[in-house]
């Protein structure tokens, strides 16, 4: 089959009402191929990104009762109204952890970083759906499909409910449930009429909930083990900070008895250097190796050079996903970079902000296939891969499929856009 047949049997595959509302993409006629090496690691991450989790949620709950810096939950319980803080201090949530686990990767000429993870992501039923009209991909043609439907232990109806903020994502979510089975359904945010043993699929964040007006019976059901739910109400594990609080100094000992030197020494690896912004002099913990700074408002003047930093909002927040909120120093005038600096000096204690090493994408060569004159462009792009992994219980954890996308060279934060590649991974 030519690259015209491939990429019109994509696109002739496309659901009626798309996956993504509003959005379009480019299509490649083959997956996006990873090295043996590569697709090997990705294989195994999903443990090792479950066992930090594991072990972060293990930092919080220690830290509330003194067994940990209480430092810490300071910093993830920084800006959250009380109700949210009560909500994932609740003993029925105690041992619940995210289900659904998907890291941002860069490929990078110097191997391969994740920026961030997401535990309530979008791009569950595209990946699905690539998966499915794509040969050979991997997961498999049903892993996206099998690796959903194991998250859920229990036999009731299943509910994937989508809020307004969310709404981009419903298209996709419908895909996937109408692919499974006639016990998922999508659900608007007042959706209310679930029975005991049923789940609940959050597919809202909770920055929102005062917009969900089903939340507050979904909460009081799932606390009193009436339904389940996943992922857990626990806006500490979606806070990027997180990374920071892994290259902590003084946490250290903590991350690698927790984890296990191999997994410990693996991600230090993998992870890029993180702080978190906080106006108070920065500690000696927390100092950035070569720009010797004593507070956080000494960045504004570092030169250009200095500044291949990045800078995100961490979570808990309308902007703190999709790429909104980032602020790539070396991209931005010393004028722009000094607002992006004072604003997140001065967002601490309502919504904090992160600053990360930036690790720079290497170049690749892509073919997509463009419609309007029906041939087949070569595109160079900077490529980031999400690896959907799915916890069906504590010592299996399944890689469900990999979605590549795959921004043109000029675009320095890689994220869905009209111009991207998306495609799934296949192993060469």
């Amino acid at each position: 089959m030519n690259a015209s047949a491939k990429a019109n049997h994509v696109l002739e595959q496309v659901p009626e009402r798309g996956l993504f509302a509003g959005h379009e993409w480019r299509i490649a006629p083959d997956p996006f191929p990873l090295n043996h090496e590569l697709s090997h690691e990705l294989m195994g991450l999903g443990r090792i990104l479950h066992k930090f989790y594991q072990a972060a949620d293990l930092l919080y709950r220690h830290s509330i009762i003194d067994k940990a810096p209480a430092w810490v939950a300071e910093y993830l319980e920084k800006g959250k109204p009380k109700y949210v803080i009560d909500l994932q201090r609740k003993e029925a949530f105690k041992n619940n952890l995210p289900r659904v686990i998907r890291p941002d990767i860069l490929l990078t000429e110097d191997g391969w970083h994740i920026t961030e993870l997401d535990s309530v992501p979008g791009g569950i039923g595209l990946t699905a759906w690539l998966n499915h009209v794509y040969p050979s991909t991997l997961g498999g043609k049903n892993g996206m499909l099998e690796g959903f439907a194991g998250i859920f232990t229990k036999n009731g109806n299943k509910h994937i409910i989508v809020s307004e903020e969310s709404k981009t994502y419903r298209p996709e979510m419908e895909w996937l449930a109408k692919n499974l089975n006639d016990k998922y359904t999508v659900r608007d945010s007042d959706f209310t009429d679930f029975s005991e043993g049923d789940t609940i699929y959050r597919f809202f964040e909770l920055f929102d909930l005062p917009n969900v007006s089903a939340a507050e019976k979904i909460f009081n059901y799932a606390s009193n083990k009436l339904i389940n739910i996943t992922a857990p109400p626990k806006s500490y594990l979606e806070e990027k900070m997180l990374f920071a609080l892994f290259w902590n100094r003084n946490l250290q000992e903590f991350w690698q008895r927790e984890l296990g030197n191999k997994y410990f020494q693996l991600l230090k690896k993998v992870i890029p250097q993180t702080w978190i912004i906080d106006p108070t002099p920065i500690p000696p913990h927390a100092t950035i190796p070569h720009l010797n700074l004593t507070n956080w408002n000494q960045l504004a003047e570092l030169s250009q050079k200095n500044r291949r930093l990045i800078l995100k909002l961490s979570g808990f927040n309308e902007k703190a996903w999709g790429a909104r909120s980032v602020r790539f120093g070396a991209d931005l005038s010393q004028s722009q970079w000094a607002e992006a600096v004072e604003k997140s000096i001065s967002d601490f204690d309502k919504s904090p902000w992160i600053l990360q090493e930036y690790k720079k994408p290497k170049l690749t060569e892509n073919d997509w296939y463009d419609f309007n004159t029906n041939t087949l462009a070569t595109m160079k792009g900077r490529v980031r891969l999400c690896p959907y992994y799915f916890v069906h219980d504590e010592k299996d954890t399944k890689l469900g499929g990999v979605l590549a996308t795959i921004c043109p060279a000029d675009k320095k934060i890689i994220h869905g856009m009209r111009d991207a590649i998306l495609a799934p991974c296949s192993s060469k």
